[in-house]
C-alpha cells in the first residue's frame, strides 16, 4: 500500500494525514457519478487509511470563506456547508474535496488542533486562510508560528487562464503580484496568493510546504478545467491517539513535482 503524504506534516507521530489521487476514485457525491460508487470508494479508502468512514467530516463546499468547528453533529452522512472545518477531537478524520482548487492541510502540535480548507479563486480572493487561522488563535489558542501548513496539488499558474474581468478583480483586491499577462491572455497564479497570505499571518516559512504537482496537466488528478463533470480527489488529516493504531507513514511516498509546465 502506498499512500501520498508531506514530508513536512509526516515528522509528527500523533497525526495521520494523505492526499488521494484518481486511483482512489471519485470522493464526491455531487458530481456526476452513482452514489453507491462514491460510498465504495470512501469505504475503500477507508480501510486503507485505518480510520472509521463514519466518523470522516467532509463538507458541502460552497466556494466561501466560511470555517466551521467541529461538533458532534457533523459526520459522513450529515456534512456541514463551509469551506473549512477545525477540531481538536482525536480520531475524527476531516476531508477536503478538489479539483483543482488547493487542498489545505492544517496542524498546530502545541495545541493538538487540526483543519482542511477548500481554495479555489474565491477562497483565495476572500482569504479563507486568515478566517482559518482567526479560529486557531481565537478559538483554540494557538500561536500562528506555531502552525504547519501543507497547500496540495493544485491547477499551476501556467494551467489557469482567467478572463480580463477575473484579472480585474484580482487587481482590485491588491493581488496583481499573482498575475501574468501573455498578450491578451491572463494566468492566476493561487499559489502565490496563498503563500502569500500565510505567511503574512504568520505561518512561519519553515513550516509551509506547498506542493509543486498540478492537477490540470496531469492525469493522476481530477482537474474541473480539463473535464468539468470529473470527480473529487482529497486531503485528509487526523488526529490520533498517543499510540497510534494505523501504522502506514513507512510507506508513504512523499508529494512529487507532477506538473509538465512548471
Amino acid at each position: 500500500m502506498q499512500i501520498s503524504q508531506s514530508k513536512l506534516l509526516n515528522q509528527y507521530p500523533n497525526l495521520f494525514h494523505t492526499f488521494t489521487t484518481k486511483e482512489d476514485g471519485n470522493l464526491a457525491f455531487h458530481v456526476n457519478d452513482d452514489p453507491k460508487n462514491v460510498e465504495k470508494n470512501h469505504e475503500n479508502l477507508a480501510k486503507k487509511c485505518g480510520y472509521k468512514k463514519e466518523t470522516l467530516v467532509h463538507m458541502k463546499q460552497i466556494h466561501s470563506n466560511i470555517v466551521k468547528i467541529v461538533d458532534e453533529k457533523d459526520n459522513f452522512k450529515n456534512p456541514p456547508t463551509c469551506d473549512a472545518l477545525i477540531t481538536n477531537k482525536k480520531n475524527i478524520p476531516l476531508m477536503v474535496m478538489v479539483a483543482d482548487c488547493s487542498p489545505l492541510l492544517f496542524f498546530d502540535p502545541i495545541t493538538e488542533t487540526i483543519a482542511v480548507a477548500h481554495a479555489g479563486r474565491a477562497g483565495a480572493f476572500h482569504n479563507i486562510v486568515k478566517n482559518v487561522l482567526d479560529v486557531f488563535s481565537n478559538n483554540f489558542h494557538a500561536d500562528t508560528k506555531d502552525i504547519v501548513v501543507c497547500v496540495g496539488a493544485a491547477i499551476c499558474k501556467e494551467c489557469y487562464e482567467v478572463s480580463y474581468e477575473i484579472a480585474k478583480e484580482a487587481n482590485a483586491y491588491n493581488l496583481e503580484y499573482a498575475l501574468t499577462q501573455e498578450g491578451e491572455k491572463y494566468f492566476l497564479n493561487i499559489r502565490a496568493i496563498l503563500k502569500q497570505q500565510l505567511l503574512t499571518e504568520g505561518i512561519q516559512e519553515s513550516h509551509l510546504e506547498i506542493s509543486p504537482d498540478c492537477s490540470s496537466c496531469h492525469k493522476d488528478f481530477f482537474s474541473y478545467r480539463e473535464e468539468p463533470s470529473c470527480g473529487r480527489f482529497a486531503g485528509i488529516i487526523e488526529l490520533l491517539p498517543s499510540e497510534p493504531t494505523a501504522q502506514v507513514t513507512d510507506q508513504a511516498t512523499p508529494l512529487q513535482v507532477l506538473c509538465s509546465r512548471a
